[in-house]
Order: C-alpha cells, then structure tokens, then sequence
C-alpha cells in the first residue's frame, strides 16, 4: 500500500487550495452581488415581505428533499461515469414526477382555495416550478463535481444570483405601483434566477463527456444499489430540514409576519457566509475523502488540518460579529430593521459550531451510518419542536429563536464528536505505515 505521507499531504492541501478558490471565488461573487442589492430590496420590500418570502422559500427546502430523493449525493460515490449518470437520470426522473404531483396537488388547493392561510394564493402556484429546478440545479452540480469541473459550478451560481438579484429590484419598484408585486416579486425572482442557474449548467453539461445511451435497466440498478439514500439520507435531510424551518412553518403562524422578517434577514446574513463556505468545503472534501477512503488511505491528517484551520479563523470573525455585527447591519439596512442585533446574537454560537459541523455530513455517507445521522437529526427535530411550543405557550418569538438556536449548538458539537469517533474507527483498520499527518503546513 502506498504510504501517505506529508508531502502528499501538503500536494493535496495544494490542489485543495486551487479547487477551493475556483469555487469560492463564484460563491463570493454571486453572494456579493446578492449582498449589494439588499441594499435597495430592504428600502423597497417590508419586513412583512420579506417574512412571507421566507416562510415560501422554507416549504421549498422542505419539499426539494423529496424530489430527488437524494440520489444526487451517489453520483460522486458511483464505481464509474456510467454508473454516476445512470443514478443521476434516475434522479432526474423522480424530480420530474415529483413536480408534476405537485403541480396537480397545488393546482387543486388553489383552485378549491384550500391553500395553507400562511400562503398568499398569488405564489402557491410557484412551488412546484422551483422544486423541480432546484432539484435539476442539485443533481447538475454533483455531475460537474464528480469531474471536479469546478468552474461551471461556479458562473452558474454568479448567473443565478444576478438574475435573481437584478429581478428583485425590478419587481420591488414594481410594487410601488403593481402591489401584487410586494409578496409576489421575491418569491417570481428566485423560481426565474434558478431557472437561469439550470439553463448554465445544461449548456456546459455536454463538456463532460458522460455516457448518454444510460439503459432503463441501469437507472434502477444503480437505484437499488444507492437505495440508503432514499432510505436513510433522504428522511435525516427532511428532518434537518424541518426542524431547521420550524420558525417560518409553525412558529409564523402565531406571531406577526414583520418580527418574522426580522429574523429571516438576520437569519439570512448570519448563515450566509456559512452556507457559502459549506457548499465550497463538501464539494471538495466529498470526493477527494470518499476517493481516500475506497484507496484505504488515511484521512486523519486531512481532516485534522481542515477542523483547525477553519476554527483559528472562524472564532475571531465570531466575536467581532458578536459585538459589533448588529451596528453594522443597521448601518447597511436601515433602522426599521434594528430588531435583526437580537437574533443575530442568538444565532452566532449556533453559526460557529454549524460551520465545520455541516460541512463534514458527507461522512455518515461514505462510512454508511446513515443511520446513526438519522438518529441525531430526530434529536435536533425533537429540541427543535420544544423549542417552538415554548415560544407559542409563552407567547415569546425571541424565546423560541433563543432555544432553536441553542438546540442546534448542542446536538452540531455532538455531531463533530461522532465524526473524530467514526475517522477514529476507520483508521484503527488501516495499517501503521498509513498513518496520517496532522498539520498546518499548506
């Protein structure tokens, strides 16, 4: 067996670093661009605005786990390109038909005005054109990912952040004399920005010289084959995923929609940079950990190198964020959105311990303990779900947010302990000439 030593470490922190700022280089400036015209989308759209676009924007994230049921995450664990694309077509499929149900199952609640009282009827019909491209968007970007084609992954998400950000001030000046535009512009814009996203990622797909002649017969081998992912990934996501929305889908529903905004933007700016940095750390360690581990090479060292470097300069940024981040986002948005300094505060510790945490989920995956991820979401959804009947029976919004934010503090720190037990335990089987090196040395 080939020995893993330092200077393959440090050659691998190199390649990491190159592949790292392909992707972060788009996500910052597609998040930049985003950022800039929240400027002008917090002067033209209310806290009331931007409250329901939340709550719409939370039964996406709930419903898109269903739509593919995330067999996207095996292209990058397949055995070979053919198989990769056979469970993606297989993916793809089922987001089609997932859609589709949507479609009828919506267009028979707005019809009969049976939509949920939360909704505006104007956007109900929106749903289902956005799972069906966030879900094509998610299966896109694991292909170009398993090539480690990085750059198209990158100018999709710039596309699709300007033309959502271009259309939610277009839409918000609309609605100074169109107002149907108020609640309907943010959500218009973010289905016509995804749709934008998917048409980039169609038009490079050719590039990656995939199989295309995929048989019936291997889409549902390759189905059978990966089925954990609907078995145990696809029921933690939508438990994550629930339990992570419960402010807009329950909590909302007692209190009133402009202190929801409030927390929705603090909530936005807060994880922003963390979902930016999340998306750039599980596309480049998914691969390269999964490919370590099937060449039974050590990982310890890798990931020793990742959770230390990541912490040294993500506490600091923390606790100047802390004391000074509520000024400056006042400063920025205005100072009807001054209630935002208190959930920022609360969400912060929960922010810190989410950014390695989330980053490393791929690890249940590639070690098959899906089920024991299961386990921990169950968990955060039942802190979770306490958390909100505590804010409704005391009649408290910031109590709710407080003990959400905290729920997730605890059971993220007791993920990050399972996953150094789960490494421990894969690199006690692996030879001592494979042992790996823990260093800062990029």
């Amino acid at each position: 067996m080939e020995r893993f030593d330092s200077r393959q470490l440090k050659s691998k922190g190199q390649s990491i670093i190159r592949e790292g700022f392909t992707l972060m280089s788009g996500n910052i400036v597609a998040q930049a661009i985003a950022f800039a015209s929240y400027f002008i989308v917090t002067r033209l759209f209310s806290p009331e605005d931007i409250g329901f676009y939340n709550i719409f924007f939370s039964y996406i994230e709930v419903l898109i786990i269903f739509s593919t049921g995330k067999y996207e995450m095996a292209t990058v664990l397949a055995d070979s390109d053919r198989e990769a694309m056979a469970v993606a077509r297989f993916a793809l499929r089922a987001n089609t038909f997932f859609s589709l149900f949507l479609l009828a199952i919506f267009s028979l609640s707005w019809t009969s005005g049976c939509q949920p009282s939360v909704f505006n009827h104007q956007f109900i019909m929106l749903i289902p054109p956005m799972v069906f491209f966030c879900g094509t968007s998610r299966v896109y970007s694991f292909l170009f990912n398993r090539k480690r084609h990085f750059l198209p992954i990158s100018l999709s998400e710039v596309l699709g952040s300007g033309v959502v950000s271009l259309l939610k001030v277009a839409f918000g000046f609309l609605s100074r004399m169109a107002p149907l535009f108020c609640t309907l512009g943010l959500p218009l814009a973010t289905v016509l920005g995804r749709m934008a996203s998917n048409l980039s990622y169609l038009v490079r797909l050719r590039g990656l010289d995939y199989p295309k002649d995929i048989t019936k017969i291997e889409r549902r081998q390759a189905a059978r084959k990966f089925r954990n992912f609907p078995l145990y990934t696809m029921p933690k996501e939508f438990v994550s995923s629930l339990s992570s929305n419960l402010p807009f889908i329950w909590l909302a529903l007692y209190f009133d929609k402009a202190e929801v905004g409030l927390f929705a933007l603090a909530l936005t700016f807060v994880f922003r940079p963390v979902n930016i940095l999340n998306g750039v750390f599980e596309k480049l360690l998914n691969v390269r950990i999964a490919e370590m581990v099937r060449q039974r090479q050590s990982i310890s060292g890798y990931l020793c190198r990742f959770f230390l470097i990541v912490n040294l300069v993500a506490l600091p940024v923390a606790v100047v964020a802390f004391f000074f981040g509520g000024d400056i986002f006042v400063f920025f948005f205005g100072d009807r959105w001054e209630g935002c300094i208190h959930y920022i505060r609360c969400l912060l510790p929960w922010t810190f311990v989410a950014l390695t945490s989330t980053s490393l989920t791929f690890l249940f995956g590639v070690f098959g303990r899906q089920r024991t991820e299961f386990v921990f979401f169950l968990v955060l959804l039942f802190l979770r779900a306490a958390s909100m009947v505590a804010g409704i029976v005391c009649h408290d919004f910031r109590l709710g947010i407080l003990l959400f934010a905290l729920s997730g503090v605890a059971v993220y720190s007791a993920l990050i302990v399972c996953y150094l037990l789960m490494v421990r335990r894969y690199e006690s089987t692996l030879p001592p000439s494979s042992a790996g090196v823990c260093s800062l040395d990029l």
